[in-house]
């Protein structure tokens, strides 16, 4: 990779003391900071940078064999200086720019048209709501807003906000949003569409916040950001409902385990990676959910009479839902509270033939499972696999240990290891 000579000599503009990981634009181009710092054998300094769009990108975060920052793409990368960047803009800045700009021209004065000219009036009440301080719904969509600006600055220009968007702009982390919402004490509505690297969750109450957009968004962090919302009425996750791919929640256990997660954590779910979420799988996540943290719960405070029941703050902040789905289903027995240990998948794994003995057409579908799973979680599987919506499952299995005898799998609470269940035995699927 070679930095083009001419630019050597440019002067840098001013670059933020705290520009790593801050969001940029250069020549139309979004990214984010990665470094800053010389590049030998060039003189000054330079602004490492991960593209939005990998094909803007030269090289991986390497020049002359020596890593300055890593990209999740081997050609994301670049060295740019800070005079061809723009750090963005404040939010009232961009308010200002985009709402008053040439309002107080605008009133009273005169046009021509056709052969004619005429007086501009009439116009005063339209300016008037177009005053910063009088709006009630603020769209800055693609405005480059990437900070709050001067303190309480907000909150004295526009206090009105009910409504806010701020799509597509140089937002770079959850703290950023934070010091910008917080000054919105009216505020109900937050569009954050396409702002790929809010991260560092804010430690701020959203007391009025009822509708919340996010695509494109750290999925997890939303969903334990949500605790701070609690007139939350619509959470709109849409990186869910049309897949978890490549998505690094799918990476804190197994398949099948974070989507139970996903829909004991989020009530109102009914689809997920493209799959509807049945009532009988809803009602076995929120049972499972129950269980597993049901250790949790207690050492946090939690008791079963409800007088007493007094989890920590702490707790219900990182399950919101906790205290709703133990009214709903009951406190957990005390033998059933699972204790958490670290998943070791590979001790875990078993290999499983599922064969339908009732419907030839279907060919046995071989899976590794983890001994760990509950039937419940089996059944969810199988209905996916053999696409079986509304159908009433039953499980039996057998194992070459006991040729010619089939064994009945009928709690959906207990896990497969609780039925003795080894690798290379062959579990037959019948529905109704």
């Amino acid at each position: 990779m070679k930095i083009r000579e001419e630019e050597q000599s440019g002067v840098a503009s001013e670059v933020p003391e705290d520009a790593t990981g801050r969001r940029l634009t250069c020549e139309g181009e979004r990214a984010t900071v990665r470094y800053v710092g010389p590049v030998p054998p060039t003189t000054g300094s330079w602004l490492g940078v991960e593209w939005d769009n990998p094909e803007r990108g030269k090289h991986d975060g390497s020049h002359e064999g020596v890593r300055y920052f890593t990209c999740r793409h081997p050609s994301g990368g670049s060295f740019v200086r800070a005079k061809k960047t723009s750090f963005g803009v404040d939010y009232l800045t961009a308010v200002k720019q985009h709402y008053e700009a040439g309002l107080d021209e605008a009133t009273g004065n005169e046009v021509t048209i056709a052969t004619k000219t005429v007086k501009m009036v009439g116009f005063e009440s339209i300016v008037e709501k177009q005053r910063v301080e009088n709006l009630k719904e603020i769209v800055l969509t693609n405005c480059e807003v990437s900070g709050p600006g001067p303190e309480n600055e907000i909150r004295e220009n526009t206090p009105n906000a009910v409504s806010l968007d701020l799509s597509q702009n140089l937002l770079s982390s959850w703290k950023t949003v934070a010091a910008i919402t917080e000054q919105l004490e009216q505020l109900q509505i937050l569009r954050l569409k396409h702002n790929p690297s809010l991260h560092n969750l804010p430690c701020v109450l959203y007391l009025r916040l009822e509708v919340l957009l996010i695509y494109h968004g750290c999925l997890w962090q939303v969903l334990q950001c949500a605790s701070m919302w609690p007139k939350i009425e619509e959470l709109f996750l849409t990186l869910v409902q049309l897949s978890c791919k490549n998505n690094p929640l799918m990476e804190l256990e197994d398949h099948e385990t974070t989507r139970q997660l996903l829909i004991a954590r989020i009530s109102q779910l009914e689809k997920l990676d493209k799959s509807q979420v049945l009532q009988q799988e809803r009602r076995g996540a929120e049972l499972d959910y129950c269980k597993k943290f049901g250790r949790q719960w207690l050492h946090a405070g939690g008791h079963k009479d409800p007088d007493r029941n007094k989890p920590s703050a702490e707790f219900t902040a990182q399950h919101p839902r906790y205290l709703a789905l133990i009214q709903k289903y009951g406190a957990p027995e005390e033998d059933e509270l699972k204790e958490q240990k670290p998943f070791a998948l590979k001790n875990q794994l078993l290999t499983v033939t599922f064969e339908c003995p009732e419907d030839a057409d279907r060919k046995p579908i071989q899976k590794k499972l983890p001994g760990s799973m509950i039937v419940q979680k089996v059944k969810g599987l199988l209905y996916r696999l053999l696409k079986l919506p509304g159908a009433e499952i039953h499980l039996t299995y057998t194992s070459s240990k006991m040729e010619g005898r089939e064994i009945e799998i009928n709690n959906d609470l207990k896990p497969l290891q609780f039925y003795s269940i080894e690798d290379g035995d062959r579990i037959l699927v019948r529905w109704s």
